[in-house]
Order: C-alpha cells, then structure tokens, then sequence
C-alpha cells in the first residue's frame, strides 16, 4: 500500500471530529497504516479494577489532541485507525472478573480454598483472549499495517507478540514497567498481568526483554533475570535515579538502553512505569519511575539509532480522564515512530 494516504478534505488544525476515530482521524482499517486494537480485558488484575474500561476513555479524550508532531512533519498523514471495541471480549471479562475476584478475596484473606471450577474457567477465558488477540493482530500484520494493542491489563500484550514471532525470526522488547511481570503465575491465574512477561519470555522469537524503571519485584522474579542472565536487562529504577543524581544526563542512560536492544523492537508500555502523577488511576500505582518527556526522549533514542519499531502496546491506563488523556498521547507518539522506523513516513 502507498505509504502515506491522503484525505484532502481533512483540516488537520481544525475541531478534533467525534468521527469515533482515534484523533478523529479521516482513516478506516483499510486506509490507515497503523491499526490500534483496543482490548477491554482487567479479568485478573490485583491491585484497583477498571482498565477495561481505558480503551473507550483513550478514544474519547484522543479528540483533544492536537496533530502536529514536533519529530515528524505531517505525521497524521501516516493513517492510524483504532479498530471498535469487541463487545465479546467485554462481555467475556464481565462474566469472569466476578470469578476472579472472588478468588483473589479468599486468597488476601488467608483462605487457600479455592474452587478449582472457578480457576480453571478464568484460565480458559484468558487463553481463548490470548488466542483472539493473536488472530486479529496476524491479520493486521499480514496486511503490510503495524499493530499496536491498547489495554486493558498487561496481559493482552502476549497475543500481538506471538503474532510477531510469525513474522520475525528475533526481536527485542523495550518494557516500560514499574514491575518485572515475570511470576510464574499469581494467585492462581497462569496468564495473570503479573506474568505477562513470564509468558513473553517462552517465545523464541524474543531475543531480548530490556526492562526499564523496574522498582517493585519479588525474590522469585530476580532469580529468574539472574538465570536469564545474557536475554534480560534490567534497568531498575534506583538505579536510573542515582545516576541522575550523580549528574548523569538522562540522554547518556538511553544510549546505553538502546545498546541493550536488537534491530527489531518490540516496544511495551505499562503506565505504572512512569511517575504516579502522570498515571495516578493506574492499578498498581508505584513512588518514583520515569517523567514524560524521559519517555519520550528514550522512544526517539531508538529510532535515532537506526531499530525498527515492529508493533507496541500500552496498558494499564486507569478509567480516568487524565489518565486516557497520557495514555492518548503515548500511543500518538508510539505511532508516528513506528511509521517513521518502517518507512511509512
């Protein structure tokens, strides 16, 4: 397809159109280069509920951003289409979260009695989102289009890079995290958010997991980077801090992030990666982690270097305007940097 689609019609400095696109843009799945898949799914989150919800809040504040990228010119040209919530998976998560917390309620409460019925069918549920979310992102990719998945739970990421391993021999993954996500299974969920990375880390296709701002882990997920030593680098976030406060420029730390990563990156985000104040509603909220403008700056380092962004995720938005509005922002940015890596613009 031709890598940039026009609409002549389009005022890009006008009103953010209520089109029920992404940013109002003027693009459908089939003229649009980027496709966003939304993914309402909280079924086995910890900490607060309501991230299912984020998708719809994502898209609705997304009107009031404005088009012009300071890294790229005319990067709204590039096409990006959000595809529409899929009101099974919502109705999914509906049915199995009342499951799921149940069970997490027994567990926090001392009580190892759980139905075995209960947990099975939350597993299954997951697995069959796993696979839905695999299927539909295949396709996107298939079609020459890069995919970047909207949570939902950091769960729904494993769909769309096992999809990738289809298309790529290896590639690296950049996490932006508050937390490592690599626990076997937690409170007896195997497909958890909490081992969203623990999952990741089974496909061969995934050469390397760089993980950064790192600051909330368990003894069992530092023993699994050390016997993944070589294949996963961490970041942790005391360490960035000392470092910045050592007078460390924040443009040399991203230089050695980027070192850490092959050709093809996989970049995932997990809003609890950056500071509290710009994710407050996030489920897991963590003191400390990495600024906006940080974030942004590391995104560019990685195309700057000459790496191709070949899909991305952006996950545990809270159901909160400020929130989406952050989340809106990144996945604008994510985008136009993945379009620019592929050649799209």
């Amino acid at each position: 397809m031709n890598k940039t689609v026009l609409n002549k019609d389009f005022n890009p400095s006008g009103t953010g159109l209520n089109n029920g696109n992404f940013i109002g843009l003027p693009y459908s799945y089939e003229t649009a280069n980027i496709i966003l898949l939304p993914v309402p799914w909280d079924v086995t989150v910890s900490g607060d509920e309501g991230t299912a919800m984020a998708p719809a809040s994502i898209l609705n504040v997304s009107r009031q951003l404005d088009l012009l990228d300071v890294d790229i010119r005319d990067a709204w040209k590039l096409g990006i289409y959000m595809a529409p919530v899929n009101q099974n998976i919502m109705n999914e998560r509906n049915t199995l979260r009342p499951k799921a917390f149940g069970d997490i309620d027994k567990i926090d409460n001392g009580d190892i009695n759980i139905s075995s019925c209960e947990l099975d069918k939350v597993n299954e549920g997951c697995a069959k989102l796993n696979s839905l979310i695999f299927s539909e992102s295949k396709k996107v990719i298939e079609a020459g289009k890069i995919c970047g998945v909207v949570g939902g739970d950091h769960s729904v990421s494993l769909g769309l890079v096992q999809a990738l391993g289809d298309f790529y021999q290896s590639f690296g993954i950049l996490q932006i995290d508050a937390h490592m996500d690599l626990r076997k299974s937690y409170q007896g969920f195997i497909w958890s958010h909490a081992s969203a990375f623990y999952n990741i880390l089974k496909e061969k296709s995934v050469s390397k997991l760089v993980q950064v701002a790192i600051r909330d882990f368990c003894e069992e997920e530092a023993e699994m980077v050390h016997a993944e030593t070589g294949r996963v680098e961490v970041f942790f976030d005391h360490d960035l801090q000392e470092k910045k406060f050592n007078g460390v420029l924040w443009g040399v730390i991203c230089e050695e992030v980027v070192a850490q990563l092959p050709e093809n990156v996989y970049i995932s985000v997990d809003l609890d990666g950056l500071d509290p104040k710009l994710c407050p509603n996030t489920g897991t909220p963590v003191p400390g982690g990495v600024d906006y403008g940080e974030l942004l700056y590391l995104f560019r380092k990685v195309i700057q270097s000459g790496k191709k962004i070949i899909g991305f995720d952006v996950c545990e938005s809270g159901n909160d305007n400020w929130d989406a509005n952050v989340a809106a922002r990144i996945i604008y940015k994510l985008s136009n940097l993945a379009g620019r890596s592929q050649g799209f613009i």
